[in-house]
């Protein structure tokens, strides 16, 4: 039997990294999503049979944070990630065979606003609003499953960074264009991983049994704003950039509608039970991440 892997919301940027590493392994890889050619959220017997006998259970479903926070966003941010967990827990409940692991997205935003000291799994304090909410009830939306076949994980994964898509894409361009400077006022602590290392955390997850509950996926150096910046600009040969004031960047996410939550709060996430358990970061500082991604 060929072996099998479901990516639920497997359409996005991580989402389309890993099915084609897995695809290059031999894997079957199924996904669920609401677009053509996938398994329907709406067909709850094809997420069963998508489920029975696969090895692995990744879920990334979810809106995109990179909105307005109007109440119509933010019930869709919710619903997107609650419904969707529950809807795969009670897949999971059907199946005579289920995976082994069920490795559900959280966010590493669950932390508070930290620029005095680093978040790890044990010592991190959860912070409050809007974002803190969705994630806490994401996180119990998985928890709240009790799957004697199945071992759950959360991963609290930090700004995925990429070739291919996602936050280095407008990053890139500020550069370009001459305003690849700090952002606000640049202290903000910036934590990050490099796709690659997200993709062997959950190997090195699906390997390690005893594994289970909630982890921080995060490179262990996390660098302010600043830093980060000014190493992009190097990586990309750029010898200065504008800074972005903070009432400037007020201005621009209200112009191109998102929110400047996404740049001006100060993640200082560090992946302690990840190290402890054995795991090696490919790239664990931003200039090895940005030497890949840039000079690929």
């Amino acid at each position: 039997m060929k072996k099998k892997i479901v990516i639920a919301g497997g359409t996005g940027f991580i989402g389309k990294y890993l099915s084609n590493y897995f695809t290059q392994q031999k894997y079957e890889v199924i996904i669920i999503s609401r677009q053509p050619d996938t398994v329907s959220w709406q067909d709850e017997q094809g997420i069963v049979a998508a489920l029975e006998d696969a090895e692995m259970l990744i879920n990334l479903a979810g809106k995109s944070v990179d909105c307005r926070y109007n109440e119509k966003n933010k019930k869709e941010i919710l619903v997107s990630r609650i419904e969707t967990t529950k809807a795969l827990g009670e897949a999971l409940k059907l199946c005579q065979n289920p995976p082994e692991l069920w490795l559900n997205s959280s966010t590493a935003t669950i932390y508070r606003h930290a620029e005095d000291r680093p978040m790890t799994e044990r010592e991190g304090e959860i912070g409050t609003g809007f974002s803190v909410g969705i994630a806490t009830q994401w996180e119990k939306a998985l928890f709240d499953f009790h799957l004697p076949k199945t071992r759950l994980v959360a991963l609290r994964i930090a700004i995925v960074l990429g070739k291919d898509g996602g936050v280095m894409v407008p990053l890139k361009r500020l550069v370009q264009f001459g305003l690849g400077g700090h952002q606000g006022n640049g202290k903000q602590m910036f934590s990050w991983i490099h796709q690659e290392d997200l993709k062997n955390i959950m190997l090195f997850i699906q390997k390690n049994k005893l594994m289970s509950g909630v982890y921080n996926c995060s490179a262990p150096h996390p660098v302010p704003n600043n830093i980060f910046m000014a190493a992009l600009r190097k990586a990309m040969g750029m010898p200065f950039g504008f800074p972005s004031p903070k009432w400037l960047l007020e201005a621009g996410a209200l112009l191109i509608r998102t929110e400047t939550e996404l740049i001006l709060k100060s993640r200082w996430v560090i992946p302690e039970k990840l190290i402890e358990s054995g795991y090696t970061f490919q790239y664990d500082t931003i200039d090895k991440a940005f030497n890949e991604i840039i000079n690929y």
